[in-house]
């Protein structure tokens, strides 16, 4: 297969790099006191595995992701928690640290924060 038709998750590495990306991802996020307040009631195994089903479906992989869309589930921390965009920005800042920690090569990272800035609008609700 080219480069050009193995999806995102395939070159990220799969399943088992997603999973990694997201545990060290988590690890990273609740240690943040600007962000961490915002998981203070989720159930964090839970959470993960939400995120792994989600992050899998949108690089390309299988779509197992049974999650409430992004608008719907971020709302209340809209409202109630004032989730805005530095927030955000914490996250996305997280998430290519977890990338580059793990190796993946500076094309991918780009790609990937696409997709999770494309996100932005939906989860602040706008």
């Amino acid at each position: 297969m080219s480069e050009t038709s193995t999806s995102l998750y395939e070159q990220l590495g799969g399943e088992a790099a997603v999973d990694a990306a997201v545990d060290i991802f988590y690890r990273k996020v609740l240690s943040d006191y600007r962000i961490n307040r915002f998981f203070d009631k989720s159930d964090m195994e839970k959470q993960a595995a939400k995120q792994k089903a989600f992050l899998t479906m949108a690089f390309g992989g299988p779509n197992n992701y049974t999650g409430t869309d992004m608008r719907q589930a971020h709302d209340h921390m809209v409202k109630k928690m004032g989730l805005d965009d530095s927030h955000f920005d914490a996250v996305m800042e997280h998430l290519t640290t977890t990338l580059q920690e793990l190796n993946v090569p500076e094309n991918l990272i780009t790609q990937v924060a696409a997709i999770a800035e494309s996100t932005r609008t939906d989860i602040l609700g706008r």
